[in-house]
């Protein structure tokens, strides 16, 4: 029975050179011995994940995704530096390892962190497990708590507070996603621009409780105990992880958050089990967070609907890259639909606020 996450034949187009890898590792780890094999992690739709293993030791090895602007998005050095400050005061994270910007060696910047062995669940539940709808509740309760707990670091404390600053954050966030819209449209994609002119309009002040974002905060990012699977054990992808509103995070989140009686849209863009019996309405997530850290959620509108467009730049960001056929990964084709799903979503959240 397989249920953890398992890294398979590397996908044409996307090979490193395993000999420019050891090499590097061997000068930066010590006591790494004998040869190195390399596979790819297969999902995700954002970095490249790589499983590198040197006798009995598993590392994980990321660089960002072929055609992709390095500094837009997929830092390396940021990620490692991230998880540097953060690994001692929030030991769920990655370890990180090692870093290279020498692009000569594999063709772009990368790192190397600690594998984190566990259960890693995507689209459906894998044959061999299943969840009690009592699980579901409480692996959901974590994941919540979880959030909390991440917006909880004392980000200044930690020595974080390089990684964003917390004064109009919300402002930028809107208006740097909304430019990275029109620049990734496509002829065939929708405009958002009644999605955008209302998330200008309906923009809150800034917060007064700032906190450590995680900016990519999902089920399929958690790493669950393969023994009792409704716990978390790591979190995964600190790329864009910032000093902000953590409000944002929590926006960011439910937009991935599809509900077992949510339209035949957004079940299409469904990629993780949030459907599950027992698992929490995003209703009930919003309560639980409510209670966990005091915040005021009359205005989360506006937070849920940022989360839906956000989600939507970046699946145009991709599919825009496979329509001008900078990648050929196939799966990027069909991104288009789940962008015309969140903007029909977003149209049917405002249509319905109050704010």
């Amino acid at each position: 029975m397989q249920v953890t996450d398992t890294a398979t034949t590397i996908r044409p187009g996307e090979e490193i050179d395993a000999n420019a890898v050891k090499l590097f590792l061997k000068s930066q780890i010590k006591a790494l011995d004998g040869d190195i094999q390399i596979r790819q992690f297969p999902s995700g739709f954002s970095n490249l994940t790589y499983l590198i293993t040197a006798g009995d030791r598993q590392m994980v090895l990321r660089r960002p995704p072929i055609g992709a602007n390095v500094k837009a998005g997929h830092d390396m050095g940021r990620e490692f530096r991230v998880l540097e400050a953060l690994y001692p005061v929030f030991p769920k994270c990655p370890r990180p390892l090692a870093f290279s910007e020498d692009e000569s060696l594999i063709g772009a910047p990368f790192f190397v962190m600690e594998k984190l062995s566990g259960i890693i669940l995507r689209k459906d539940l894998p044959m061999g497990l299943s969840f009690s709808p009592d699980q579901a509740r409480r692996l959901c309760v974590n994941l919540v708590d979880t959030l909390a707990d991440i917006h909880g670091i004392d980000v200044k404390g930690a020595g974080l507070d390089f990684i964003g600053k917390p004064e109009g954050y919300v402002k930028r966030q809107v208006d740097g996603w909304s430019s990275r819209y029109r620049k990734a449209k496509t002829d065939d994609a929708p405009d958002f621009e009644d999605v955008m002119a209302w998330l200008a309009a309906k923009m809150p002040e800034d917060t007064n409780r700032p906190a450590m974002v995680h900016n990519d905060y999902k089920l399929d990012n958690l790493v669950l105990d393969p023994d009792q699977p409704e716990q978390i054990t790591g979190i995964l992808d600190w790329e864009m992880a910032t000093f902000g509103d953590p409000l944002m995070d929590l926006g960011n989140s439910l937009a991935y958050w599809v509900e077992k009686n949510d339209p035949q849209e957004m079940q299409m863009m469904r990629t993780m089990p949030t459907n599950m019996d027992g698992a929490l309405t995003r209703q009930e997530i919003l309560n639980r967070y409510a209670e966990k850290t005091g915040q005021d959620l009359g205005n989360f509108d506006f937070y849920y609907c940022f989360g839906l467009f956000r989600l939507a730049v970046i699946a145009q960001q991709i599919y825009n890259r496979y329509h001008q056929g900078i990648t050929q990964n196939k799966r990027f084709a069909m991104l288009i639909f789940g962008v015309i799903g969140l903007e029909k979503t977003a149209r049917r959240l405002m249509a319905s606020s109050r704010l």
